[in-house]
């Protein structure tokens, strides 16, 4: 009985600690709380409530409910835009995350200035996409350009690069892959660095070759790292516009339009911002799906 009492005498003490603790420092989380109130959850409603009205900048605006919603899936050049998003988006997932993999066992062994090595590869990342967008205009130049230059030097015919409506999404996309390569690369060599080294010497003993090891041991063991990097490049790659932007602005025509681009030209070249605004609004559900997707499959993987 006595025992009884001084637990529940500890329990009540517990919680009266609780409580005072609230009651004195939950004060402490209202600055946080009003910042991402102003800063997230209001510019939401705001562009909710933008979407569901006919708004030309400088005009007035009328409420039109769905209709913005309803033109959008309408629209031929938001479905192209769509189209050609999704398009540069798997292969802009696809192709880091290959040479990324690929990248980061290389530089998981040691070999003679592998540290000069590594810093080079992550060079192009600490640019920002700006400067990259820049002198890779310059570079695909049909006549000044560098690239030319050197299929010439081989005897290969000259390409048009991001002047053609043909090769200006694979262009870009070859951009992305040697810009954000090195960030798959160092998030799946921080994998490789903390994986045990117990399983590699058991297998050794029973006789597994280097891919047999890979196969059943590194690639499951790295697979959470894995997803982590395959969120990442999927979110950038979705949301990617300054270099798309700085490069083509769209083109030639609008064959280069991404969602982002089309949005972008809807609020401040058309000044049509109802109608961005449920673009907003829509390009964010996918957003939301998509990443809930991702970090469901990276959960699975945990489990597993």
């Amino acid at each position: 009985m006595m025992q009884q009492a001084e637990t529940i005498t500890a329990s009540s003490s517990k919680g009266a600690r609780a409580r005072n603790y609230a009651r004195h420092y939950g004060w402490f989380i209202v600055p946080a709380a009003v910042v991402v109130l102003a800063v997230i959850i209001f510019p939401w409603i705001f562009t909710i409530y933008v979407s569901a009205h006919d708004w030309h900048l400088g005009g007035a605006r009328s409420w039109v409910g769905f209709d913005n919603y309803i033109k959008l899936f309408s629209d031929s050049r938001f479905g192209w835009a769509m189209l050609r998003t999704l398009f540069y988006t798997v292969l802009s997932v696809i192709f880091p995350m290959i040479l990324g993999l690929a990248a980061a066992l290389a530089f998981n062994h040691k070999f003679p200035l592998r540290g000069l090595a590594r810093t080079i590869f992550i060079l192009p990342m600490m640019a920002t996409p700006v400067a990259v967008a820049l002198v890779w205009t310059m570079t695909f130049h049909p006549q000044l350009g560098v690239l030319n230059w050197l299929l010439a030097q081989v005897g290969l015919p000259p390409s048009m690069w991001i002047y053609s409506a043909n090769t200006v999404i694979p262009t870009l996309v070859m951009i992305e892959v040697w810009h954000w390569t090195p960030l798959v690369m160092l998030l799946i060599l921080g994998g490789l660095a903390s994986l045990p080294i117990d399983p590699y010497e058991a297998a050794k003993i029973d006789g597994a070759n280097g891919w047999q090891a890979f196969r059943h041991i590194t690639l499951p063991l790295l697979m959470p790292f894995i997803v982590v990097a395959l969120i990442i490049r999927c979110i950038d790659a979705l949301k990617a516009f300054d270099t798309i932007y700085v490069i083509t602005q769209g083109g030639p025509g609008s064959a280069s339009e991404t969602i982002n681009i089309f949005l972008y030209l809807q609020a401040f070249a058309f000044y049509n911002v109802g109608y961005a605004s449920a673009v907003v609004v829509v390009f964010f559900a996918i957003i939301l799906a998509l990443a809930t997707l991702l970090l469901w499959t990276r959960q699975r993987v945990k489990m597993t």
